[in-house]
């Protein structure tokens, strides 16, 4: 049995909690390298207000899981972990289901192409190691503890 300090989050949900914000740092990233080059649309206004918005609720969640609040790790890992995920692979699912060809694509690519890449897939990479993180045995345990 593995003894944990209860005052204190196990390894695993302290590297959970730090991916969680990477993500959204990341997140911010991509926003501001698409909105820098002219690719949010006509008027980004929204766009950029919703993601600040998400992003400040995934922080704060981020941070009440950590201390040990069952219902953020739940809400991270649904409506972030899959949710979430979903809204962001599905452009370029949808792009190379159209018929399109990645290696066209890549060969074409430009800075800010390989920055938005880059970028969202660390954020993808950030969140699939968060997730099985937070259901870790000594997360289960901390969880358990903070009833």
């Amino acid at each position: 049995m593995i003894l944990l300090d209860s005052r204190r989050p196990p390894v695993a949900v302290r590297a959970a909690t730090g991916l969680w914000i990477g993500a959204v740092a990341l997140g911010a990233v991509e926003t501001v390298i698409v909105v820098g080059a002219g690719q949010a649309g006509e008027n980004p206004l929204f766009g950029v207000l919703f993601r600040c918005v998400v992003y400040a609720a995934a922080v704060l969640t981020a941070l009440r899981m950590r201390a040990g609040r069952r219902w953020a790790r739940i809400a991270l890992a649904v409506v972030l972990g899959i949710v979430g995920t979903l809204s962001l692979v599905i452009e370029p699912i949808s792009w190379l289901a159209d018929g399109n060809s990645l290696s066209a694509a890549t060969a074409d690519a430009d800075l800010t192409w390989w920055a938005i890449t880059a970028a969202r897939t660390l954020h993808v990479a950030a969140v699939w190691a968060a997730v099985p993180l937070m259901f870790t045995g000594s997360a289960n345990q901390y969880f358990r503890k903070h009833r």
